[in-house]
């Protein structure tokens, strides 16, 4: 059935909410024109116009080469800063396509997520968007200038190239460069350009301060922000069938490897709150909250300690029924359903009934969101704007609720964990 939605707006004159999606993939990968990524079924169902963008990645969006000459002063930021250029030119244009440019709202999952907090903190960015809705992205903190310089030392010095001669870079195939960037990240022992690697730097202009680190950057703190994270993200990023075979001795191994001496009594803490869990489900856990639950609730306290733009926190514990119900709630689940693609997405979804029952209240929200920072809809209960005092948070499932604090004895003892005062 086609809708009224379902025809052409250009030059309409209507002031359609504008939702600009950034991709995930960290700083490193990804791209804006994944097939779960269609903005199609959004624009139908909420008369808004959707846009996804590519752009710098990794090495070439990152880069921090501005010691070795004056020409590459914001290189360490570039990918980010096309971002900017892409929300310039929705300001500029996106009328044309029915969209207004005083109601655009960035959202985007895992790195996409880090992408919309980091843009929260660019001066450059501010009065560009009007809402933010982070998922499943953590970027509390970003690269440092030394070491992105580092980095570009090594960078450099992989490719044979002098300081003095930089501008040697740009004579190269990207093939080499990538190589080069990919083997300075291995001899790191961390290929992770979310947090150490080629990701935005922070250098006191572009990026005065990290996003989240130590308290919410100030800017475009009048900017609403909807954010959250799935129950068992670390199902939908292990790579190792091991994890799922786990034994005590095992999971208790990989728990250490996190959580050094606070791992005994984390473990306990979870069997306690969940007595019949395997050991691989505890794993699962605990690498979730230690990797993006808990980081999650300290970015929404942060936030909200601002004391301007609201803050909407959710918590998302419906699991797939794919692999046999393996993956429970993997990182990737929000988008499907915030895009109302969860049957072009069944190979994550499963794409059956309660999937697309649920998808049409999720996508709502967000649409709601958009249109007036507030996801409020008839179709989910009343949203409360999260306090650090009663920390109320959407538990999003078939019956989804609000709980305050929903994973209160986790949340502090993982807090405490991760230095996260």
């Amino acid at each position: 059935t086609r809708r009224s939605s379902d025809l052409p707006a250009l030059n309409d004159g209507r002031k359609r909410p504008v939702m600009l999606w950034l991709h995930g993939g960290g700083f490193g990968s990804g791209s804006g024109s994944s097939p779960s990524n269609d903005g199609t079924n959004l624009a139908l169902r909420g008369d808004v116009v959707v846009v996804t963008v590519n752009h710098r990645l990794n090495v070439l969006g990152f880069a921090n080469l501005s010691d070795f000459s004056p020409d590459f002063a914001a290189s360490g930021d570039v990918g980010m800063l096309d971002i900017v250029h892409a929300l310039k030119w929705v300001r500029a244009n996106i009328a044309q396509f029915g969209g207004d440019p005083n109601t655009v709202m960035i959202f985007g999952q895992s790195g996409g997520g880090r992408k919309c907090e980091t843009l929260l903190a660019m001066p450059s960015a501010k009065g560009l968007f009007h809402r933010a809705t982070i998922e499943s992205g953590v970027a509390i903190q970003l690269v440092s200038r030394d070491i992105a310089i580092r980095n570009a030392e090594q960078l450099l010095a992989k490719l044979g190239i002098r300081k003095t001669d930089v501008h040697d870079l740009q004579k190269l195939p990207v093939e080499r460069i990538m190589a080069a960037s990919f083997a300075v990240m291995r001899e790191a022992g961390k290929i992770d350009q979310n947090v150490a690697g080629f990701a935005p730097t922070v250098d006191g202009k572009i990026l005065p301060q990290h996003p989240f680190h130590p308290t919410a950057s100030p800017v475009s703190a009048d900017v609403p922000v909807m954010i959250g994270c799935t129950r068992t993200e670390w199902t939908g990023l292990s790579t190792e069938a091991a994890a799922w075979r786990l034994d005590e001795d095992g999971m208790r191994e990989r728990v250490k490897e996190m959580l050094g001496d606070h791992s005994a009594g984390m473990i306990d803490l979870y069997r306690k709150t969940r007595p019949n869990a395997t050991p691989s489900d505890i794993f699962f856990l605990i690498a979730s909250d230690y990797n993006y639950v808990a980081p999650t609730m300290k970015i929404a306290e942060r936030r909200a300690a601002l004391g301007k733009g609201s803050v909407y926190s959710y918590y998302f514990t419906w699991e797939t029924p794919v692999q046999g119900g393996l993956l429970r709630t993997p990182h990737n689940m929000e988008i499907p359903f915030a895009f109302d693609n969860v049957q072009i997405s069944a190979n994550l979804t499963g794409g059956g009934a309660e999937a697309v029952a649920l998808a049409d209240k999720v996508s709502d929200a967000w649409i709601a969101f958009a249109r007036t920072g507030d996801p409020n809809t008839p179709k989910l209960p009343h949203w409360p704007v999260f306090a650090p005092t009663d920390r109320a948070t959407m538990v999003i499932d078939n019956a989804s609720k609000v709980v305050n604090d929903p994973l209160r004895e986790r949340r502090v003892a993982m807090f405490r964990a991760l230095k996260l005062t």
